[in-house]
């Protein structure tokens, strides 16, 4: 008769399976018990099954005598097991992690010891034991995105969920490579926001990795980061726009050449374009733009403008500025007027249009270019208003840097 195993019989199965040990007990050479079980004798702490246990907790696996002969400690609660780096010691009794090693928060851990008695015989030991789950955790947004590909200008920046309090720590942790290699520094504007970029645009066909290991690093006390990833674009052609206020032109080089000179309208008196160079961070086909976002409201509260289908939007600061189509205006303005509330306007049609200057422009745009305001009456654009970390020379730049 065929024997029909229960989901209990199994489980009771494996349990006596997995404690079988050799006959015999372990000597002990230091005034233990002899006959105490092989694997008792294999000490390990955290206890077995111990749960909330802190990342700087000491982590050991340890013999009163004979020799430990392999320990693996091994973070499994990820999809791929990661190893503890450690060493056992010169007199085969202690294994310790590698110095600086922190143990992973929210992880589950395995412990594999084998160890050899003073005749020979050998035994081993299995226990399991997890880390405490922090009360607090942050994560970093990042620009630009993953496998994009962007502008010579294009400035890494991270935002964090939490505000940093041990804001070396955190850059520390983050690292920014490339190909052609380039020295990266990071700058910080304020608790919650780190940005990193070369000392000069980026070269043409440059791949650049961003890699986050901020998983485990406490950014603040009792708040842990949980990211552990990496960030990868390329920088395409070299592309730039210079607008001048005064004269009311764009010219767009390429690669260092003259590609065109495209007549625009800036800000107007009263509502002055910022000067200085300034990223493009968004594109859009056709989005809204309301004057009461950005403060420009009538005595009733509403905005003084509402166009519900601005074209060919490209997004240069994070409080409104942007260079973008416009079909409200009178052909005349551009190239002889400023009448814009502090955007950068180019000629276009109801709709868009890809053969109007403000669509060609747009075709020809990636995130990442920069466009420079001179001669205007307003100030430099603030270094934190969008990608302005431009409008730093390299040593205040750096001066930004916890790690400096």
């Amino acid at each position: 008769m065929r024997r029909l195993w229960t989901r209990a019989g199994l489980l009771a199965a494996a349990v006596a399976l997995a404690g079988c040990t050799h006959d015999g007990g372990w000597d002990l050479d230091a005034g233990g018990a002899k006959g105490r079980a092989a694997d008792d004798a294999i000490r390990v702490v955290p206890a077995d099954r111990a749960a909330g246990v802190a990342p700087d907790d000491r982590l050991e696996v340890r013999v009163p005598s004979g020799r430990l002969e392999r320990v693996r400690v091994v973070r499994v609660s990820d999809a791929r097991p990661v190893a503890v780096p450690g060493r056992v010691s010169e007199d085969g009794l202690r294994w310790r992690p590698a110095p600086g090693t922190r143990l992973a928060t929210a992880a589950a851990y395995r412990v594999e010891a084998v160890a050899l008695d003073g005749h020979g015989r050998r035994s081993a030991r299995h226990t399991t034991f997890t880390t405490a789950v922090p009360g607090q955790r942050f994560v970093a947004y990042a620009k630009p995105e993953h496998r994009s590909t962007v502008g010579t200008g294009m400035i890494v920046s991270l935002t964090f969920s939490h505000p940093v309090r041990d804001r070396a720590a955190v850059e520390r942790a983050v690292r920014v490579t490339s190909r052609p290699a380039v020295e990266v520094a990071g700058h910080w504007f304020g608790d919650d926001r780190l940005d990193l970029r070369p000392r000069d645009f980026w070269r043409p066909g440059t791949e650049v990795a961003v890699d986050l290991r901020l998983r485990d690093v406490e950014g603040a006390p009792g708040v842990y980061g949980i990211q552990d990833k990496r960030i990868a674009f390329t920088v395409g052609r070299s592309q730039t726009a210079k607008v001048d206020a005064q004269r009311h032109t764009m010219e767009v080089r390429r690669d260092g050449e003259l590609l065109a000179t495209v007549p625009i309208t800036a800000g107007a008196a009263k509502n002055t374009t910022y000067n200085g160079r300034m990223v493009v961070t968004e594109l859009y086909e056709v989005t809204r733009m309301n004057g009461a976002t950005v403060g420009f409201k009538d005595a009733d509260g509403k905005g003084e403008y509402d166009i519900k289908d601005v074209p060919h939007a490209m997004r240069l600061t994070d409080s409104g500025t942007f260079l973008h189509g416009n079909y409200w205006e009178r052909p005349a303005v551009f190239g002889s007027a400023n009448v814009s509330h502090g955007c950068v306007g180019l000629r276009d049609v109801k709709g868009g249009s890809s053969d109007a200057p403000a669509g060609w422009f747009f075709d020809r745009t990636l995130v990442g270019d920069v466009v420079e305001v001179v001669n205007s009456a307003d100030r430099t654009v603030d270094p934190a208003n969008g990608l302005g970390g431009w409008n730093l020379d390299w040593t205040a730049w750096k001066a930004g840097s916890a790690l400096r």
